[in-house]
């Protein structure tokens, strides 16, 4: 009998995605920053209280906030011990340190009460990662890293339209970042976004995004030309992919009701392995939200027994 393959995720398909898709072909604009990537800005803007900037991925977004950061060879970087690749090498490629926490026993975030007796005289930054689109404990977070002068980073790539007392994911550090990856609850295919909390840090940000030019105030008509001024690379994402975002922030609430549904159905029918001693299911902090990003379960992987 042939196995049955289960897929790891299936993107949301429906909306308007085809006809934006066709629109972008059709004006001869594919490139990125036109009027699907404005009309992505505009509300993630709203969403957030923040400017936000589009990105190729939440990898690239993780890597301007590292280069927004000054992060240079030596600084240490303190993250979770679980996260995914990305999360490191952003500041791994700007010759930090690394230096990983522990996770709490009952949710696997950072956690914040480990991290005071890791800190050095060369902490530059706290990159918490929100796993599973559940929040970490922000308020000792921050009292941390206003205490010693440390930036945060919120590693928010699987917490879009999460919150931690009612305040959304990515908004609580100096940047966010979030990916719009396939598997994400809304996608681009492949994306991400820049959260950047103080208005300050916007201009550079935005020179970054264009390859270290200012080439977005001369499409603004702020400047006669446009030229080569910073560091930065090529990370702004196309209008072919912002299009595609855009269809699924138009039907976002019925993207997200879906994947809470799921969510849910998991978490109910699976509580009879949870009662027997087989699995341990997520436990919700009283401060956060479920999102519906992802669904695991934790096993006892010394036991020889099958579920």
């Amino acid at each position: 009998m042939k196995e049955m393959q289960i897929p790891f995720n299936r993107p949301f398909g429906k909306g308007n995605a085809i006809v934006y898709l066709q629109e972008v072909l059709s004006s001869g604009h594919i490139s990125g920053n036109g009027g699907f990537t404005n009309k992505c800005h505009s509300f993630f803007n709203q969403f957030y209280s923040a400017k936000t900037l589009l990105t190729t991925s939440g990898t690239s977004a993780l890597e301007m906030a590292a280069l927004l950061t000054d992060i240079n060879p030596g600084d240490e970087i303190i993250m979770p011990s679980f996260t995914f690749i990305s999360t490191a090498n952003a500041f791994l490629l700007r010759g930090a340190k690394i230096i990983f926490a522990d996770v709490c026993n009952e949710y696997p975030n950072i956690d914040s009460t480990k991290i005071e007796e890791l800190l050095t005289d060369k902490t530059k930054a706290i990159v918490p990662v929100h796993y599973a689109g559940v929040a970490c404990e922000m308020d000792n977070l921050t009292r941390l890293s206003e205490n010693n002068n440390l930036t945060i980073i919120e590693d928010a790539a699987h917490a879009f339209s999460a919150s931690y007392k009612g305040k959304p994911l990515g908004s609580f550090g100096k940047f966010g970042i979030l990916s719009f990856h396939e598997t994400k609850n809304i996608t681009s295919g492949e994306g991400g976004l820049l959260i950047i909390n103080n208005e300050n840090d916007f201009q550079r940000a935005e020179i970054l995004w264009e390859k270290g030019t200012n080439r977005s105030s001369f499409q603004r008509g702020e400047i006669k030309k446009y030229e080569w001024i910073d560091i930065g690379s090529s990370f702004l994402a196309s209008e072919i992919n912002a299009a595609l975002l855009y269809s699924q922030i138009e039907i976002v609430d019925e993207i997200q009701k879906r994947r809470l549904e799921i969510w849910h159905k998991y978490f109910n029918e699976l509580k009879i392995l949870q009662e027997k001693g087989k699995v341990i299911l997520p436990q919700i902090p009283e401060y956060a939200t479920v999102n519906g990003h992802l669904f695991f379960l934790e096993c006892d992987s010394k036991k020889s027994e099958t579920i």
